[in-house]
């Protein structure tokens, strides 16, 4: 890998880390050429034990740890907690998402990291804005999504449902991320750090904006209309005679060509029942019943070829299985402490890969180098 794309090499980040959030962002960092010092308890942080599904290791572990090195140490006696300190006092970045409080009673409370450590910039991932009477709350992902509205509006008229993955875990961490390096930009600038939090409902909150200035300001509850869009319509699955293919009508011209050469039933277009977006959505139930039919007249290839011609947007409804075969996914090699090597998914925006091959570190393989680096 170019140092263009390694932008991080030479900064030290310490991260006090479990799950998701907070080693999605760091992770982030580490394969922009950070050195990431993970923190462990002796038993491993929690995602070490999800599952063993990876050569033996957890999934979420593998995808969300590579390049970084693992430290086992107990924070609760004195000499561990001195060494992290000594660690913290060099590093350009800490990040945790322990237990709201936790990180205070560690002795590296904000006021604490001011005084002590002007250039530090810390992030503290929480559950919910410390400032809220939510703060003590225990925040899972899927109990963020509930709190915040997200399930709401997704799933279908009769079930509420979770999205598929890990979403206010995985915003918040990207979210994270990009604090950190907002942060050290103005660090540039001003030579000093911050302590900056990040709230998993604030991130989930902010998704929800558009149901909720929908709701605010018309007086209107996003439905649930499973894979069909609430808002913009024709956006869902039709079926075909031999499968379901996703479109997409995203402005009126698009529509006039779905009408013309899709539907192949001009006189759509001039029905006032489906004018603009906003009657679309209104009468989608009469919509489907003049549209349906079409699509399960034809084969999907044959509505492929249509929805081409028109330069409609279109998808396929992708199973599990078809992903690891997909013309679009891009890979790189992530090495296993077995000494085996994995493909994961390059993550957007690193077409090129790592470089050299990273690793997923064993629990505490780091840690003996670590206690004689920072030693006192």
């Amino acid at each position: 890998m170019s140092d263009a794309a390694r932008p991080l090499e030479g900064l030290l980040v310490v991260s006090i880390e479990q799950a998701v959030a907070a080693p999605l962002c760091t992770v982030r960092l580490a394969d922009a050429g950070a050195r990431v010092v993970k923190i462990e308890r002796p038993e491993g942080e929690t995602a070490r034990h999800y599952d063993a599904t990876v050569d033996g290791m957890s999934a979420y572990f593998v995808w969300l740890n590579r390049g970084k090195e693992s430290a086992v140490l107990d924070l609760k006696a004195e000499p561990d907690l001195a060494l992290l300190h000594r660690m913290v006092a060099r590093a350009d970045v800490l990040v945790q998402n322990l237990a709201p409080g936790a990180i205070d009673r560690l002795g590296l409370s904000a006021e604490t990291i001011a005084e002590r450590f002007p250039r530090l910039i810390a992030v503290n991932i929480v559950g919910y804005g410390q400032d809220t009477p939510y703060a003590a709350m225990r925040a899972y992902d899927m109990l963020v999504q509930a709190e915040s509205g997200l399930c709401a509006v997704t799933g279908t008229p009769d079930t509420p449902c979770k999205v598929g993955v890990s979403a206010a875990d995985i915003a918040t961490g990207m979210n994270a991320h990009a604090a950190i390096l907002e942060a050290l930009l103005a660090r540039e600038k001003t030579g000093r750090g911050r302590s900056v939090e990040i709230a998993m409902f604030d991130g989930m909150a902010d998704w929800m904006a558009v149901p909720l200035l929908h709701h605010e300001h018309a007086g209107r509850e996003t439905g649930r209309y499973g894979l069909a869009h609430a808002s913009i319509y024709p956006y869902r699955p039709y079926a075909c005679s031999d499968g379901a293919v996703v479109v997409s009508i995203q402005q009126n011209s698009e529509w006039k060509r779905f009408c013309s050469i899709v539907l192949q039933r001009q006189d759509l277009f001039a029905d006032e029942r489906f004018a603009t977006n906003a009657w679309r959505v209104a009468n989608r139930t009469a919509l489907d019943a003049e549209i349906e039919p079409v699509f399960a007249a034809i084969d999907r290839d044959e509505a492929i070829r249509r929805l081409d011609e028109a330069q409609i947007a279109w998808g396929r409804v992708s199973e599990m299985r078809d992903l690891p075969q997909h013309q679009a996914l891009r890979r790189t090699a992530v090495a296993l402490p077995s000494g085996k090597r994995i493909a994961v998914p390059v993550p957007a925006g690193r077409p090129e890969g790592f470089g050299a091959i990273p690793a997923v570190p064993a629990l505490g393989a780091d840690t003996d180098r670590i206690r004689s680096e920072f030693a006192a």
